[in-house]
């Protein structure tokens, strides 16, 4: 409560007075615009840019940047990226499915689960997992425990992953050979999904998703981890694919609007 001294107010009342109204200001903008004012600031610049690249094509850096200007949330937004692909995976000779490791990673610690014994299950430990699947953790996640972001198992450990098929898989966390979790160079495929190693599957409408990192790492770290992903989606065109095979390419933050990449401008 500000008290008025024979005409003065102290520092700390000056300060509150301030404080209090600044607020009342954010909430009477927000009620006529709609809009906290960073965030109308955000949407102005977007518009701003938008206006500048709406006579020309879209490349990857004015697509980031553009996203970036959105990108307001309280916490760094996840970078998404989506191909639209001409491929029909009804068909299985024309599935994509693949691995890249991204060349600046996804910006946040990937805990690793490993399944192995003997040998292998020191390897491991010392190339950085997490957890190994002993007879207690397997128990944990029998009961619903979901601590690690992925798992690895030693081809002899399939037989024990197998009876936790029906609560890895759904969850995507399935060891599987073909995106190399199932292996006994265990170090090696540790230390790639610590680097940013990830996996990817076309949809049913023909549709690629995968994250690409996040909006703290700026446009120039997005930009090398948007090319490695789809040049390593293009590599993997289908034989059986007719017409264009990559027909459009979207980026977006968690929380903004999704913006269309020429994709003629790849390079």
């Amino acid at each position: 409560m500000i008290h008025q001294k024979k005409g003065r107010i102290t520092v700390d009342e000056l300060l509150e007075f301030l404080t209090i109204s600044q607020k009342n200001l954010e909430i009477q903008f927000k009620k006529i615009v709609g809009l906290t004012p960073l965030k109308y600031i955000k949407l102005f610049r977007f518009w701003h840019l938008m206006k500048a690249y709406e006579s020309n094509k879209i490349d990857f850096n004015q697509a980031l940047e553009l996203s970036l200007s959105t990108s307001y949330a309280k916490f760094d937004e996840t970078v998404d990226i989506a191909v639209r692909l001409g491929v029909d995976p009804r068909h299985a000779d024309q599935m994509v499915r693949g691995t890249v490791v991204l060349p600046n990673g996804l910006g946040k610690e990937v805990k690793v689960l490993v399944f192995a014994k003997g040998e292998k299950e020191k390897e491991a430990l010392d190339a950085g997992a997490d957890f190994i699947a002993n007879d207690e953790i397997v128990e944990k996640i029998k009961g619903g425990w979901f601590g690690f972001d992925r798992a690895i198992a030693t081809p002899d450990m399939m037989g024990t992953v197998g009876k936790l098929g029906r609560v890895l898989g759904p969850r995507g966390l399935m060891p599987n050979a073909k995106t190399g979790t199932v292996t006994f160079e265990v170090a090696r495929a540790i230390e790639e999904l610590k680097a940013g190693k990830i996996d990817f599957r076309v949809e049913k409408a023909g549709i690629v998703h995968a994250p690409v990192g996040k909006a703290s790492f700026g446009v120039e770290k997005l930009v090398e981890n948007v090319k490695a992903f789809v040049l390593k989606v293009i590599a993997l065109k289908p034989a059986a694919s007719k017409g264009t095979y990559v027909q459009g390419i979207t980026v977006s933050t968690t929380m903004g609007p999704g913006i269309k990449i020429d994709p003629v401008l790849i390079k």
